[in-house]
């Protein structure tokens, strides 16, 4: 299993971190050992100082494909949940400055925590889906799918030109604006169309 992550999908995200609306998406691979599941707490690393939260749509590859076409992408997916991609941005400073990969700052244990995954089938619309983040119950963040640069058929079409998909490859869909950080006792809720998914906290 993989972990595929979209950086950079909502226009708004962008500006907020002075970066450019990309053209074409902005792609990078996390290992396994980043996912944090069954609402287990997220320990604040020794390495960072400014652990920032970036809530995402998580899509779970249900089939096996390589070149797949957008028109046929929605067949490799059924299921959906929200995740977090925390990003150790003093780190990701440093790699940007230097024009060195972004790992270290995203791809650390425990750096992509996962709720719980629900079928396409349950929602009201599966290409415009809202979700959420609160933190200590105030809401932090909030999209919609239907905000996105690129669709999670253009997403799927596009990865699957370079890195074969395979059942359970999860792929981290983008965050919306409003990122920042969190600190140490903080209580996480992450929720799809109101129906919290993910529950943690940071210790």
């Amino acid at each position: 299993m993989k972990i595929i992550a979209i950086g950079r999908n909502y226009i708004d995200h962008a500006k907020e971190l002075n970066n450019p609306v990309p053209t074409e998406p902005v792609v990078f691979l996390m290992p396994d050992t980043c996912i944090l599941s069954n609402n287990k707490p997220f320990f604040y690393p020794d390495f960072s100082s400014d652990i920032h939260f970036e809530v995402e749509l998580v899509l779970k590859i249900n089939r096996v494909g390589k070149n797949i076409k957008a028109e046929f992408a929605h067949r490799y997916f059924d299921e959906v949940t929200v995740g977090i991609d925390f990003t150790a941005r003093d780190l990701q400073a440093k790699a940007k400055a230097k024009g060195l990969p972004w790992e270290k700052a995203k791809a650390f244990d425990g750096s992509a925590p996962i709720g719980q995954f629900i079928s396409l089938s349950e929602l009201n619309d599966s290409e415009s889906i809202a979700f959420s983040l609160d933190i200590n119950g105030q809401r932090r963040q909030t999209g919609n799918s239907g905000d996105m640069i690129f669709s999670f058929n253009e997403i799927i079409a596009y990865v699957s030109r370079f890195f074969s998909l395979k059942m359970g490859d999860l792929i981290f869909t983008g965050t919306p604006a409003g990122v920042g950080p969190v600190t140490i006792g903080d209580k996480l809720e992450a929720s799809i169309e109101g129906q919290v998914l993910l529950d943690f906290q940071i210790k």
